[in-house]
Formats: structure tokens, sequence, C-alpha cells
């Protein structure tokens, strides 16, 4: 039975104009991005379908990529771009909320900012924010992509972004796509060599966070910081 044929109350888009959104479930959002199902399933149907694949989490979902998306049958192409869509824009919304002129006091400040960006990455990034001498945001920027297990930070290119967004305090981030949130000799140790090279240039390193869908590890807070 198609969605029309609902009670006017039943349906997800009648029910987020007469209610609003929040009384919406995840699934009744994507069946508004899907707009129609398949020939066996309306679109709240065929959305529940899509939640139930990725463990009724949106975070999981957002994991997604096209093919495992368009191997539903009634999600071709374009629906698969929309629901990624709407998914990246959440992420970039919970970003921006992050980006504010106050200033960064503490390592749970430097996380809210991080965690929409590396928490839930299927690959290892490493991101600097680049702070100014109150501490205030100018810039988060991704400096190195790489795989499961590691990324290749070139030391060079921290410092030469620091200078041209005149930044005078950094704070480094990564992420660690297995969960764990214990730093490695080599977290350490590029750390370390970042922290001694930022001295010659009057540049500080005030933390580095390793961050992972269980939270985050603060080098700062666990004195690992030279």
């Amino acid at each position: 039975m198609g969605i029309n044929t609902w009670a006017e109350g039943d349906r997800p888009r009648e029910k987020l104009l007469n209610q609003g959104a929040s009384y919406l479930s995840d699934a009744e959002l994507v069946a508004i991005l899907l707009g129609s199902g398949s020939s066996k399933l309306s679109a709240l149907d065929l959305a529940k379908g899509i939640m139930a694949r990725f463990d009724n989490n949106l975070h999981e979902l957002q994991k997604s990529d096209h093919n495992q998306l368009i191997a539903f049958n009634g999600v071709g192409p374009a629906k698969a771009v929309m629901i990624r869509a709407a998914l990246e824009i959440g992420r970039r919304l919970k970003q921006s909320k992050a980006k504010h002129k106050a200033p960064i006091k503490c390592s749970a400040d430097a996380y809210a900012i991080l965690e929409p960006i590396l928490a839930h990455k299927a690959h290892e990034e490493f991101w600097v924010l680049f702070l100014n001498n109150r501490n205030c945001l100018i810039q988060p920027l991704l400096l190195s992509k790489g795989g499961l297990t590691g990324t290749v930070v070139d030391k060079r290119e921290v410092f030469r972004w620091a200078l041209d967004l005149k930044s005078t305090n950094l704070i480094l981030a990564h992420n660690h796509p297995s969960g764990s949130l214990e730093a490695s000799l080599a977290d350490k140790q590029l750390t370390n060599s970042l922290v001694e090279a930022g001295k010659v240039m009057d540049i500080t390193i005030l933390d580095h966070l390793i961050v992972s869908e269980n939270g985050f590890l603060s080098f700062s807070d666990e004195a690992l910081i030279p």
C-alpha cells in the first residue's frame, strides 16, 4: 500500500509539516529523502530495511558507500546520492557549530570540533587546528590521509600552514578507525618532534588528540606533551 493511501497523520512528509521534524523516526526521515519505494515496498518500508542493514544507526549509515546503497531494490543512483548528501550536510552542520569564536580552553573543546570530522572515518587522517594567540580557531585543516592503520605527516607542511595562517598555537589530531584510544610509539615520536620544531619557530603544540568512535585521548591531559 502506497504512502499516499495512509492516514495523513502517518505520512512522513505530512507528519513533518504538522508536528515537526523531531517527531519523525530516522527511518521516516530517510523515507522522505527516498521519495518513493520499489514495486514491492513503500518508501518507509524501504527506509526501514536500509536502517536495519546499518544497525538502525545513522553513524553506521553515514559510513556507507554508493554501491552499498544502490544494492537495495528501489534505491537508484539518484536516491543514493540524496542520502549521502543529506548525511554529509548533517556532519558539516555539527562541524560548523563547533567553529566558534570562543577560545579553546580544554581538550573537550577541541574534541567538539574534531568529533564530527574524524570520529567515523573508515581510514586514518591527520588534522591540525590552527589557533591564534588567544586559542581561538582560525581554521581546521586536513594535512594527511592514509589507510586503515596509519598516515604519513610532512612536518614542514604543518609549520608552512601555521606561518601562512599566522597561527601561534596548534592542536594536532588524528583518528584510529580501529576504535583504539592508545597512543602508539609513532604517535608519541611525531608529537615530540613537532613540539621541538615548534619551539624553534615560537609556535606551541598545545595538544594532540586521538579520536575514535569510542571518544578521545588527549596527550595534554595524559601529560604526554613534552
